[in-house]
């Protein structure tokens, strides 16, 4: 993939931003501040990777070709997205810094590479496997969630933030990782726990998610008891 485009300064490497999920089902608080996020951070496009086997979640109701459908349809159309299935396609748990490391290694060392994460996923990002090794392999980009505190819980965890936290996103597009930028994103009281609740209730979830999305939940009969 080229590192430089014609929306790009021809001084500066082209930033690949990829966000990872189980989206089970995908919707509207993924995209919209994703989108938002791409604005701010000037990210030419976001790289969508769905998880197979999610190590610190419950496994999904949805099959994965059924979420990696759901996510093809959400972002039909729109050049922003593409979506990378590498996850699905191995049975074993997916470690993001063994993803992480493949990236490096197809995209070149002096590439740009950031990995987003909601404020929820930083809080615990001391639990992730070799969590400490992320910062080699890209920069983080935090998107805002409602409802959760800003303070890492222990003060040599916030130090390890601030230490690496940067306020100008362009900074991400002048070294291949390292930095952690936090992002101005709108917060949307969204998660797939509450669409997946209010489908088991026969309740709509049309505001919660892309019509095509919803209308494949239809036909596949998803998140019915």
């Amino acid at each position: 993939m080229p590192l430089s485009t014609s929306h790009s300064s021809p001084r500066q490497a082209r930033l690949l931003a990829f966000f990872g999920g189980t989206f089970d089902p995908i919707h509207y608080g993924h995209l919209k501040p994703v989108t938002s996020l791409a604005e701010q951070a000037g990210l030419d496009q976001v790289i969508l990777l769905p998880n197979n086997v999610p190590p610190h979640r419950p496994q999904p109701e949805a099959s994965s070709l059924q979420r990696l459908h759901m996510v093809e349809l959400a972002v039909e159309g729109n050049p922003l997205f593409t979506v990378d299935s590498r996850e699905l396609d191995v049975d074993t748990p997916s470690y993001t810094l063994e993803t992480l490391a493949t990236l490096r290694k197809e995209h070149g060392d002096d590439c740009p590479l950031a990995f987003i994460i909601g404020q929820d996923s930083l809080l615990t990002l001391h639990k992730w496997h070799r969590w400490e090794s992320l910062l080699d392999f890209c920069h983080l980009v935090v998107m805002a969630r409602p409802g959760y505190q800003e303070q890492l819980d222990t003060p040599v965890l916030q130090n390890w933030y601030e230490t690496h936290r940067v306020t100008d996103a362009e900074k991400l597009k002048q070294k291949p990782a390292g930095f952690i930028y936090q992002a101005n994103t709108p917060l949307l009281d969204i998660s797939a726990t509450e669409i997946r609740e209010r489908r088991h209730a026969g309740l709509d979830c049309s505001d919660l998610l892309p019509s095509a999305v919803e209308r494949y939940i239809e036909s596949q009969g998803l998140y019915r008891e």
